[in-house]
């Protein structure tokens, strides 16, 4: 029973190492592979002035054009948040959606844009007025096709509805965002913290049509993003060069835990080149064997066969999860 609600606490989101340390009774060095965010982090510097001057306009307007240079997004339609999460909840305010579909599996976030949201598990607009996902998925990594959403997006259009697209891991894949399409009555949330490793630095887009753009635009205010938030983002969204040697850093080191994992049993059903997504009918023995040795995963409630599996930060790194995985308990399909 301690097992169980200590695998529950770890079941919202990834993260919180003091807590799995505290939990699991583990004072060591843990490795976090439950979050999803790249192990590599881009080389941030903050330039002091921005900690005690008030964010300047003219750099929002820096930051918000080389993002959106990378998203191939129009510059003015292409709104910094602090962090994707917050621009989720500010869309499901906007939108104001009688009807809103998550198609799943999908964020916590997507579920906490609404108050009344219905999932589902394919891409339908029937009966509904706006419809959230995520591309990739996660933590399947489903890519949904481009072409039924271009549909689906005209669908909701036409009863003034919305089609909202997270890509919180799309820049590790490098696929055009669903934002070059300009496709009517599309919103798509972008987040600078999973491929550049800077998830504390709390920054995201929500690309959107016009008039919701300038109402969210106006909620924001003058400064909706730190200084600090400002120069960072716009030195990364610019270094296309450090971007393609990422891309190259995380699909090798995906290759190689999925290597890993298929030695010992384990059958990758799903990610993207940020996680590995496996099944098995231990999954909660294993979430606490790996716990045991310092590695936090990713468990989840709505599906307690599963496990979701990121990038150790180096060799060493990944040399503790293949010791990890030779002792763990064997693996056995779901039942």
């Amino acid at each position: 029973m301690a097992a169980a609600r200590a695998i529950a606490a770890f079941t919202v989101h990834g993260g919180r190492i003091g807590l799995a340390r505290a939990a699991f009774a583990v004072d060591a060095d843990w490795i976090d592979l439950s979050t999803g965010i790249s192990p590599w982090a881009y080389p941030a510097r903050i330039d002091p002035a921005d900690l005690h001057q008030l964010p300047d306009p003219a750099g929002l307007v820096a930051l918000e054009t080389a993002a959106a240079a990378v998203f191939g997004s129009d510059p003015a339609q292409t709104i910094a948040v602090p962090g994707s999460d917050i621009g989720l909840r500010l869309v499901g305010a906007l939108a104001g959606a009688q009807r809103p579909a998550v198609l799943g599996p999908g964020y916590s976030g997507h579920l906490a844009m609404w108050s009344a949201p219905q999932m589902v598990d394919a891409l339908v607009t029937a009966g509904h007025d706006a419809l959230v996902l995520a591309r990739p998925g996660n933590p399947d990594g489903m890519i949904v096709d481009r072409q039924q959403l271009g549909v689906a997006a005209r669908e909701l259009a036409a009863k003034d509805g919305w089609l909202i697209v997270d890509e919180a891991y799309a820049d590790a894949g490098g696929e055009p965002s669903i934002a070059a399409e300009r496709w009517p009555a599309t919103i798509v949330l972008r987040s600078l913290g999973k491929f550049f490793g800077l998830a504390g630095v709390r920054l995201g887009f929500v690309i959107a049509p016009p008039p919701l753009a300038g109402r969210l635009r106006r909620m924001l205010g003058d400064w909706p993003v730190s200084g600090p938030a400002i120069t960072i983002g716009t030195a990364a969204y610019a270094d296309t060069p450090w971007q393609a040697g990422q891309r190259t850093r995380m699909t090798g080191m995906a290759a190689e835990v999925t290597a890993l994992l298929a030695a010992a049993g384990l059958t990758p059903v799903g990610g993207t080149s940020c996680f590995t997504l496996v099944e098995t009918g231990d999954a909660a023995a294993l979430f606490t064997h790996l716990a045991e040795h310092a590695i936090l995963t990713r468990p989840f409630a709505d599906n307690p066969h599963r496990l979701r599996i990121g990038l150790p930060p180096d060799a060493q790194g990944l040399a503790r999860l293949a010791s990890a995985l030779q002792t763990a308990p064997q693996s056995r399909p779901p039942t």
